[in-house]
């Protein structure tokens, strides 16, 4: 029986590493971790963590700033043997400032359209072949924000990570029905008292996120290893299996 391949971008810290763990611990499974620098003291760790029998990871390079990088990514772990892939997780992004929208830089804007949009859209063009060839049923999954929510959009100033976050979600709910036979969909991951979610709610006066990183990956994990097109295709999931109303 294949072994069950799972892509996840930014695994090497916050809530993509803990993905990684969980996911690697499990029995018959690939689990390649594309980041932007598989030398890192951080990456490197990544291939001491414990593993379910038959399971094994692969570090691959990717920086989702860099146009082709997903292309290259792909090419290297087709060179160490991988033939398909079941699941992509699109976790890698940035969030660098909060600005408001008259404070808002075309640049800043501009790299985080970059990473947080053009990045997912060429990894899902780029990891698109294998997963077509996927023995099960295949998913595409993008981590999204409630930052990039329209109709229930956070009162706080987040003029260039808020929008990449709403662009991003276009994105996975059109895959859902471009691609009949690919189950694309979008979890928002909570507010999560990562490096990033607590950065951000110091910055508003916020002693800690709300969202404990132990639950929001667990409820990543369950949605990654059980969600269907059927029940969450097209959709925005919170970790909780929540569908939200974007």
């Amino acid at each position: 029986m294949a072994p069950t391949t799972i892509l996840v971008t930014g695994g090497n810290r916050g809530l993509g590493l803990g993905l990684v763990k969980k996911l690697v611990a499990l029995p018959n499974h690939t689990v390649i971790v594309a980041n932007r620098d598989p030398r890192h003291p951080t990456s490197q760790a990544l291939t001491e963590l414990p593993r379910g029998d038959g399971s094994k990871l692969i570090l691959a390079k990717y920086d989702a700033s860099v146009e082709g990088a997903a292309f290259d990514a792909v090419k290297q772990i087709q060179g160490e043997g991988i033939t398909h892939i079941d699941v992509v997780v699109a976790n890698a992004a940035i969030a660098k400032l909060y600005p408001l929208v008259k404070e808002a830089k075309r640049s800043d804007l501009l790299e985080h359209y970059h990473v947080n949009v053009l990045g997912p859209v060429e990894l899902y063009q780029a990891t698109r072949d294998l997963l077509e060839k996927s023995p099960g049923k295949p998913m595409f999954t993008i981590l999204g924000s409630a930052a990039g929510a329209l109709g229930r959009q956070p009162l706080v100033p987040n003029a260039v990570y808020g929008p990449s976050k709403a662009a991003v979600t276009w994105y996975g709910v059109r895959l859902n029905a471009e691609d009949e036979w690919l189950n694309t969909f979008v979890i928002d991951p909570g507010w999560v008292q990562t490096d990033m979610g607590n950065g951000a709610a110091n910055l508003f006066g916020i002693a800690e996120a709300p969202t404990t990183e132990e639950d929001s990956v667990n409820g990543i994990f369950k949605l990654v290893t059980t969600a269907t097109k059927e029940k969450y295709g097209g959709k925005v999931v919170l970790y909780t299996g929540e569908v939200q109303v974007f």
